[in-house]
């Protein structure tokens, strides 16, 4: 295969995991906005809420197992067969560092990956809590 269709490619990868972080960054201001406000109500869907509990406890699982994201080792494997160089850190840390200027130990994203993990359970949690409330409410009949 030509480089050109190996970068092509590298870069797609790339695409679908800044896809994959909007989704995880998103989902949870979804879930926290329908705290505050009660809507959107797709936000309760089941699969809405385990794909994002999923992909969140997949980066939290990922830190505390000092591993890189899959994708980012599909990107760079691609990025080598194109002839260009990938990259050591992870995604979001290369990424991240030019917009930031921000350096840290790994153990610091892990930490900071870990209570954005537990925050967005305690939100799914809350709302399923409340989500359950609501419809006991609207099956009472009032008179």
């Amino acid at each position: 295969m030509p480089a050109a269709v190996y970068a092509g490619l590298a870069d797609l990868v790339l695409v679908v995991h800044g896809l994959v972080v909007l989704f995880v960054l998103f989902g949870f201001a979804a879930g926290i906005a329908w705290l505050i406000r009660g809507r959107p109500a797709w936000i309760l869907h089941p699969a809405f809420r385990y794909s994002h509990l999923a992909a969140v406890g997949i980066v939290v699982g990922q830190a505390w197992l000092g591993r890189i994201c899959p994708l980012t080792s599909w990107e760079n494997a691609l990025r080598r067969r194109a002839g260009q160089s990938g990259y050591e850190e992870t995604f979001i840390a290369h990424w991240l560092h030019p917009l930031l200027f921000y350096t840290a130990p790994a153990w610091v994203f892990t930490v900071i990956y870990s209570v954005f993990g537990v925050l967005v359970g305690l939100v799914w949690w809350r709302a399923a809590q409340r989500s359950r409330a609501g419809k006991r409410s609207q099956g009472h009949l009032r008179l």
